[in-house]
């Protein structure tokens, strides 16, 4: 069938309302957009989906979400009934159309026999890994679309493990979704629903209590809780409540909320992005701590799943780090903390992806514990921890991605922007004991291990147009490699 022919099917289709097919027949004389939203489905890959919203088959509504549910609720299915009983737990985060997302995909999978753990309101993004593996639940689902722009949702899909789905059950929900009627194929009316718990502050607790057990050193912050600042802001996000809460158990005593963006928000009104990774996003936040007086700075993204810092360079100017440097500011930190306070396993191990700086594995080869390398996403980095530690050849103290995403502990299996942040703020407090800012520390680390510099540039390329210019680029750089990079001569290629 051609794009025009399903999108005439959608028109056509009794299942749609009256206000779903005005949307539709508003683009009616608009071919390219026809196009941009029928010409295939959503792909679904080990990350689930992930698109703008609106109606149509390449787009997040309630009918790709149902589609999705129903063909993850049939691998499941085929694990047999132990499995099955064990349920699924759903999360969303503050997104335009996520609780309702949520609800649906909830439905399905009740409907299919499938238990399902709902949380009772939106929540970060590391909490339902932790839900998985807390309640013994064979599988998650995630509705968020992390720091996108405000046009976009997604579903994320977790396993057993709280780690996103594994390559070969993604690829078997990808097939039956080709099977499947996407607007009528999900089971959505049943004599014998399976039942739906709600989620709430016991599971909160839980979670929280799991994050604070990393703290290694409160005394350092003790000795400066009087008169260190720290200002926080959620981007409108799941880390409003449990963020702060955090900071407060780990005796922060001025941790300065920016009020404009603690107001949950899927419109995000006061950032033209909600990523911690760009710096224009934290001007509220900057100018509350010029104005207060603080030395640091951290926020995290709506899901709560990545954290980003920005740090006093010593004049009265604030400066974000990347997640690099961030990384390798904790990494160094960490280790030096645990072997103060005796924590430091026997064969200590970090974790971090290929594209990650290489001054990690310098940071941790210096102090005695070994690096390994993982393909990008924190599925790869749970694995490899699970490997190590399974086996007996090491204990990760730490994982993580350039992208802001750092995982601490054995509790979750995902990026944690809630414990990032409480061993972020003890790392800031312990510096300020030694009259030093995060900024002072970085290049401090820089004299000690070498300087290392790395720049990740974020293209945004919309639309078909910029799918296919991203399958050109692709195809380009395979069929014609770079032989030399700024006048170096390439070495060795490998794809």
């Amino acid at each position: 069938m051609s794009y025009r022919d399903t999108y005439q099917s959608w028109l056509d289709s009794a299942v749609l309302s009256q206000e779903e097919k005005a949307e539709l027949t508003a683009i009616q004389n608009d071919e390219k957009e026809i196009e941009s939203r029928f010409f295939e489905q959503l792909s679904f890959g080990t990350a689930g989906l992930r698109g703008t919203m609106g109606m149509g088959l390449y787009r997040m509504n309630v009918y790709t979400v149902r589609h999705a549910t129903q063909a993850f609720a049939q691998v499941i299915l085929a694990e047999g009934p132990e499995a099955v009983q064990r349920g699924v737990a759903v999360c969303y985060d503050c997104r335009n159309n996520s609780e309702v997302f949520a609800q649906e995909a909830a439905k399905v999978m009740s409907c299919n026999g499938i238990p399902v753990r709902l949380f009772d309101a939106l929540r970060p993004t590391p909490e339902l890994s932790f839900a998985i593996r807390e309640y013994g639940c064979i599988a998650g689902i995630n509705i968020t679309a992390s720091h996108n722009p405000k046009e976009y949702n997604g579903y994320k899909v977790y396993w057993e493990d709280g780690a996103q789905l594994p390559p070969k059950h993604a690829d078997e929900v990808a097939k039956i979704m080709q099977e499947l009627d996407v607007l009528t194929g999900a089971k959505l009316d049943c004599a014998s629903p399976a039942p739906i718990t709600m989620m709430g502050e016991e599971t909160d607790e839980k979670f929280l209590a799991n994050a604070m057990a990393q703290v290694n050193d409160k005394e350092a912050v003790e000795k400066v809780a009087d008169t260190f600042k720290m200002v926080y802001t959620p981007f409108h996000g799941t880390g409003h409540k449990l963020i702060p809460e955090a900071l407060k158990r780990l005796g922060m005593k001025h941790v300065i909320c920016v009020p404009e963006q603690m107001v949950i928000d899927g419109n995000f009104p006061t950032v033209a992005s909600p990523n911690p990774e760009n710096p224009e996003g934290f001007a509220l936040a900057v100018e509350i701590a010029k104005k207060e007086g603080a030395d640091f700075i951290l926020g995290s993204d709506p899901d709560a799943d990545r954290v980003g810092i920005m740090v006093n360079t010593g004049n009265g100017e604030f400066k974000v780090l990347t997640g690099n440097q961030t990384g390798v500011l904790l990494l160094d930190y960490l280790i030096g903390a645990m072997k103060r306070t005796g924590k430091l396993p026997q064969n200590p191990v970090a974790l971090k992806t290929i594209v990650t700086t290489e001054m990690a594995r310098k940071v941790a080869e210096v102090n005695g514990l070994q690096c390994f390398d993982t393909f990008t996403g924190f599925k790869f980095l749970a694995q490899k921890k699970d490997q190590l530690e399974g086996s007996g050849e090491g204990n990760v103290i730490m994982s993580y991605e350039e992208s802001y995403g750092y995982m601490l502990g054995s509790f979750v299996r995902d990026k944690d922007a809630v414990t990032a942040s409480v061993a972020l703020s003890e790392m800031a407090a312990w510096y300020a004991g030694q009259n030093m800012t995060l900024y002072d520390a970085l290049m401090a680390l820089y004299e000690k291990y070498g300087c290392y510099g790395e720049r990740t540039m974020n293209l945004v390329m919309p639309g078909l147009d910029g799918l296919k210019k991203m399958a050109d680029l692709m195809a380009g750089l395979r069929e014609k490699p770079p032989v030399e990079i700024a006048g170096v001569a390439v070495a060795q290629q490998k794809d």
